[in-house]
C-alpha cells in the first residue's frame, strides 16, 4: 500500500467521517469505527487530530469555507439583490443535497454528545447565513424591489426555510430532497 502524505491522510479521515454521517440510521460514530473505515489504528487518527471534536471542526471549516466562498461569489457576480438572495438560497439547498453527511453537521444531529462549542459554531453559521440574506435583501430594498422594512423579516424567513429543508432532508433519511419545488417556494418568499 502506498504511503500517504499527512495532509492527504487528514483529508481522507474527514472524507470518511462525512461519508459515515450519510448513514440514514444515524448511529453514533466512534473513533474505532472511523479508524476501521480508514484502515488505520485509532492512535493514527489521533496523530492527525487531537480529538474527535477536532475532526468535526475540520468538517465545519470545510462547510464554512465552501458556503461563504460561494456566497461571496454570488454577491460579486449579481448586482440584483433579489437574484442574490434567490441564488444564495438555491446554493445552500444544492450544497446540502450534494453533501448529505454534512447536512447532519449543519443541523447539529452529528454534534449531539460532542463538544458544546461545535453546536455554538453551527449556530453562528446560521446567523452568518441570515446576515448574507439580510445584505442581499437590503440591496433589493435600495433597488426598489421590496420595502426596506421587510428586508430583515424576509431574511429570517429565508434562513428558517433553508434550515427546515436541511432538517427534513436529514430526518427523512435523505429521501425528501431539499431542492424539491424549492425554486417556486423561494420565489414566493421573495415576492
Amino acid at each position: 500500500m502506498a504511503s500517504t502524505k499527512p495532509g492527504e491522510r487528514k483529508l481522507q479521515i474527514l472524507q470518511t467521517l462525512a461519508t459515515m454521517l450519510e448513514n440514514p440510521k444515524g448511529e453514533k460514530i466512534t473513533t474505532a469505527a472511523l479508524a476501521a473505515k480508514v484502515e488505520v489504528s485509532e492512535a493514527a487518527l489521533y496523530r492527525h487530530f487531537a480529538s474527535k471534536a477536532q475532526m468535526f471542526e475540520g468538517l465545519i471549516e470545510f462547510i464554512e469555507s465552501s458556503i461563504f466562498g460561494l456566497i461571496n461569489q454570488i454577491s460579486e457576480q449579481q448586482d440584483d439583490g433579489l437574484v442574490q438572495a434567490q441564488a444564495i438560497a438555491q446554493m445552500l439547498l444544492n450544497f446540502s443535497e450534494r453533501n448529505p453527511g454534512m447536512t447532519k453537521v449543519l443541523i447539529g444531529d452529528a454534534l449531539v454528545n460532542e463538544d458544546e462549542r461545535l453546536q455554538l459554531r453551527m449556530n453562528q453559521l446560521a446567523e452568518r447565513i441570515e446576515m448574507a440574506f439580510r445584505q442581499a435583501l437590503r440591496l433589493a430594498a435600495t433597488q426598489g424591489a421590496l420595502p426596506e422594512t421587510e428586508a430583515q423579516a424576509r431574511a429570517g424567513l429565508l434562513c428558517s426555510f433553508i434550515l427546515g429543508r436541511w432538517l427534513r432532508f436529514a430526518k427523512t433519511g435523505f429521501k425528501q430532497l431539499p431542492t424539491d419545488q424549492a425554486t417556486l417556494q423561494i420565489a414566493l418568499l421573495l415576492r
